[in-house]
């Protein structure tokens, strides 16, 4: 998994992940990462329902982002999904806000670019829960693997409405770097489609991350199926 990057400087610190990647990439034990927006939700469609189609799918990964609500709708919100993910043994993240992560007994944190550091946050947690970082670079990537994250999403590969504001794709040529450089799993982010997951997996991508792709799906369980089955499909030579 490992290459050398000259232009990162020293990287010695990734020694330390060359015999242990296996065993970190156990602790991510999902491939498909669902990202809550409930603003983008069809009009009959709550997300409390979204969600509950989702893991009916096979989706057991869940950020609940919703950076917009007060932490007392957030902490309602979550303490739902968390009984409901539960229900399914599938992990629920939830965006920044860590201490009410511990308080309810989520898996993990999701940490943003305006998120305390990773470090601070990790010592806050200790090393048992999940702790996700966004990352648009490779640099990004090696500081959030330094700091003790244990996945990151990257991105966004394609066009996206809800990532428009990063400015420009990233590309498959930038993702396909990054998996090769990066000590530790990295979910593709933004404008994934069914279409796109096969040459997702050819870059190296450990899984994908999606927003609108599930729940606001005609049918979100049968779309998380679908997904499912091209992750879970043998990789198909270019």
């Amino acid at each position: 998994m490992l290459l050398a990057c000259p232009s990162l400087g020293s990287l010695d610190f990734l020694k330390d992940f060359e015999e242990s990647y296996e065993a970190m990439a156990g602790r991510v034990d999902f491939t498909l990462y669902l990202i809550t927006d409930r603003r983008s939700l069809p009009a009959n469609r709550t997300l409390e329902n979204a969600v509950a189609a989702a893991l009916d799918g096979g989706v057991r990964a869940i950020q609940l982002r919703e950076k917009d609500l007060s932490d007392a709708e957030f902490e309602l919100l979550a303490e739902k999904l968390r009984r409901r993910t539960a229900d399914y043994n599938a992990k629920l993240l939830l965006n920044d806000r860590w201490a009410m992560a511990q308080r309810i007994g989520a898996d993990g944190v999701h940490l943003g670019g305006h998120s305390r550091p990773t470090s601070e946050v990790r010592q806050r947690l200790g090393h048992t829960p999940l702790i996700g970082v966004s990352t648009h670079t490779v640099p990004e990537i090696v500081q959030a693997a330094q700091q003790g994250a244990d996945f990151v999403t990257f991105g966004p590969v394609y066009h996206t409405p809800s990532k428009a504001p990063m400015g420009s794709p990233v590309g498959l040529d930038a993702l396909e770097e990054a998996c090769a450089l990066s000590p530790i799993p990295v979910f593709a982010l933004g404008g994934i489609g069914l279409a796109q997951v096969p040459e997702i997996r050819r870059s190296g991508a450990f899984g994908i991350g999606l927003i609108r792709a599930i729940q606001d799906a005609a049918s979100p369980s049968e779309e998380a199926k679908s997904f499912c089955n091209l992750l879970n499909a043998p990789t198909e030579t270019p």
